[in-house]
């Protein structure tokens, strides 16, 4: 299709920054406002903007994984409260049968009017909240069996009505979480940025008029549609297949295989899940919104980082999606630890579309930011949550190295500060760093394993740990090597030691101290294709061994840091022999 055309091109260019720039602006609010430390310093959060239709207009560079679940969630709103929107109103939601996606993730939304009262759209807020209630703390143990074990369940619903605040209402919500006056701040952080959004929206209407603004709004879907059209019209037509999979769901168990063809015709792609798992007993269970939301990132990651995400992205995209699969959670299925799912529906998307797209798709990453939360319960009955989120390396890249210590495509996080963690007085870090020899070897080599050491202070906490990729490594491409193994030690280096499940709930008593390492990323390319001085400077900078150089990379080091050419090309030869 052709974009419709606009008068002035200039003006389109300035409104197409100008909401990107107003979504971000909601963002940067919520994290200079937020009460918690997984908003504020984790930044679990996203926000957007949406027209009087509910379709997405703009969204800001927060968590590609929220964002692509908004129009399900708006749909939700329009359909419980569409004929009685008012100025002043906010909906609250988290159900995910009802919009939602897991429930610590709550979305705010507040219509936005002109003062003469018509409505222009909508401002969006998602958080994930510290704490919404069920058995855990954090409210997202992988071994919930139900979701009505994982907390309070929000549907649609009115928080504030013509500008008055339901107070009844609020003061359910936070009677059920353990750290209300933490919800209440990072809600207060949410309704702040919904009213800087709308107040931006109103902005543009009075530049541009109601009509100007709704005919840009409608170009710049438009826009974004026709250049990801472009961008598979490039590719060749045919049907790619990938799997992957997840170690285990937490409770005993096979590996959960997910599986996708990603099917190019034209300018349109369709993507297949047939043959995913079934939804299983434990809370890793996704919603549909959030198996598009996921696909919609790896998509965007490999083919249109430059391509404004707004509902016009989704238009060339379709699905095929099982019904009560792990991508799609039947009530009353625990949703609670869903993330991991999306994490592995960009590994298993991207993996589909690494031969079509060659020079743009990575190797697998860590497979999702590992989570440790940390409950704790005084002895006045008052309990506080610690989250962890501890992201590690993407895996390499087509023409470059994989990154270490950033957050995976999708999640766009932020580990905790080692200070922010201790400030509490129940935890202290005792270690924090790379690990060597951990990214998958190739010509590009793949991110590090990261590690932290936790010793417990308070007399005894509950811990819950949600991570993968021990068993099933991030995989490599085009020749590069897989990736590292996460890993979960109690009491490492005494006589106590001993490895922990990948995703478990136990208690902890003052003293005992946690290792967790993330999975190293995969490499990309053959590593004895690898430049010699690239190997040489990880040696240098400890990231790989003297011993991993040659093993790995047929790179032979001596003793003073120098590389020993005569006999690295002998390695090298024999490694190819």
């Amino acid at each position: 299709m052709s974009p419709r055309p606009i008068s002035d091109a200039a003006t389109f260019e300035v409104h197409r920054n100008a909401v990107t720039g107003l979504a971000d602006e909601m963002a940067i609010t919520i994290l200079r406002t937020a009460h918690s430390q997984i908003v504020a310093s984790s930044m679990d959060f996203s926000a957007a903007l949406c027209d009087a239709s509910g379709r997405v207009i703009a969204q800001a560079n927060t968590c590609p994984v929220h964002l692509g679940s908004i129009p399900e969630a708006m749909n939700a709103v329009l359909e419980s409260f569409g004929d009685s929107v008012r100025p002043g109103d906010v909906y609250l939601l988290n159900d995910p049968d009802l919009g939602g996606m897991h429930l610590p993730d709550i979305f705010a939304i507040a219509p936005v009017f002109t003062s003469g009262q018509e409505l222009i759209g909508y401002s969006v807020t998602v958080v994930n909240h510290v704490d919404v209630g069920g058995w855990a703390a954090g409210s997202m143990a992988v071994q919930s069996t139900s979701i009505f074990a994982e907390g309070v369940q929000i549907p649609p619903s009115r928080l504030c009505d013509a500008g008055t605040l339901n107070e009844t209402f609020l003061a359910l919500i936070l009677r059920n979480v353990r750290e209300p006056e933490l919800l209440r701040g990072d809600l207060e952080a949410q309704l702040a940025a919904c009213h800087a959004g709308g107040e931006g929206l109103k902005e543009l209407a009075e530049r541009h008029g109601i009509d100007g603004l709704a005919a840009l709004n409608e170009e710049l879907l438009d826009y974004s549609e026709t250049l990801l059209r472009a961008a598979l019209a490039e590719a060749p037509d045919g049907a790619y297949a990938f799997e992957d999979f997840i170690d285990d769901d937490g409770m005993g168990s096979p590996p959960i295989p997910f599986r996708v063809t990603v099917t190019i015709t034209g300018d349109r792609l369709h993507l297949d899940f047939t043959g995913s798992s079934p939804q299983v007993a434990s809370a890793l269970n996704a919603t549909e919104s959030f198996t598009r939301s996921a696909s919609y990132a790896a998509i965007q990651g490999a083919l249109g980082s430059d391509i404004p995400a707004n509902s016009g992205f989704y238009r060339p995209l379709t699905f095929t999606i099982p019904e009560a699969s792990i991508l799609n959670g039947r009530r009353p299925s625990a949703r609670g630890a869903r993330g991991l799912v999306a994490y592995r529906i960009i590994d298993t998307v991207l993996g589909a579309l690494a031969p079509v797209f060659p020079d743009r798709v990575p190797a697998a990453g860590d497979g999702g930011p590992d989570s440790v939360a940390i409950g704790i319960t005084g002895e006045d009955g008052t309990t506080n949550v610690l989250w962890d989120i501890l992201c590690g390396a993407w895996g390499a890249r087509p023409d470059r190295d994989g990154v270490d210590g950033v957050s995976p495509l999708g999640a766009n996080l932020a580990n905790v500060p080692v200070e922010e963690l201790e400030q509490s007085g129940h935890v202290r870090i005792d270690g924090y760093g790379y690990l060597p020899d951990t990214g998958g070897p190739g010509r590009w080599r793949g991110g590090l394993s990261t590690f932290r050491d936790m010793t417990v202070l308070a007399a005894t906490v509950s811990v819950q740990i949600r991570s993968d990729r021990r068993t099933h490594l991030p995989y490599g491409l085009r020749g590069g090597a897989r990736g590292t193994a996460s890993s979960n030690i109690l009491n490492p280096g005494t006589p106590q030691e001993r490895e922990l499940p990948a995703k478990v709930v136990r208690d902890l008593v003052s003293g005992d101290r946690h290792r967790h390492i993330t999975a190293g990323g995969g490499g990309h390319g053959d590593p004895f294709t690898r430049d010699p001085d690239r190997v040489l400077q990880d040696v240098l900078d400890g990231k790989v061994s003297a011993s991993g150089a040659s093993r790995d990379y047929g790179v032979v080091v001596t003793p003073d840091g120098a590389i020993d050419t005569a006999a690295t090309r002998r390695r090298r030869a024999a490694g190819r022999r």
